[in-house]
């Protein structure tokens, strides 16, 4: 844990889970498939009704973000494409953009690559 710690989350790395299938719809917008998988789920799936598989659909931003996460692009330079597209619609781009990829990894739809 004392190294993540020190470690700048620019330098990080992201990557799509293994766990996650992706789509692009027509409109060229990202769609993220996960499973309901585990015996929580299972016992939400059949007393509530909850899906067997969440479908998680991306804004503009997240829809050109995820096919620029291949394994080798770390945060930072993910900011500069970012900024290049986006412009200022995309500011404060770096507070935004590290919420957005922390908040993808608390729902186990991005890892950090080791």
């Amino acid at each position: 844990m004392a190294k993540m710690q020190n470690e700048n989350f620019l330098d990080r790395i992201p990557v799509v889970s293994s766990e996650i299938r992706v789509t692009t719809e027509e409109d060229g917008k990202v769609v993220l498939e996960k499973d309901n998988k585990g015996l929580m789920n299972r016992f939400a799936q059949l007393v509530f009704g909850k899906p067997k598989v969440s479908y998680i659909h991306l804004d503009d931003m997240g829809s050109f973000i995820l096919p620029l996460m291949d394994g080798e692009t770390d945060v930072h330079a993910l900011g500069e494409k970012v900024h290049e597209r986006f412009g200022e619609n995309a500011e404060p781009l770096y507070e935004r953009l590290c919420q957005y990829l922390s908040t993808l990894h608390s729902y186990g739809l991005v890892d950090w690559k080791k």
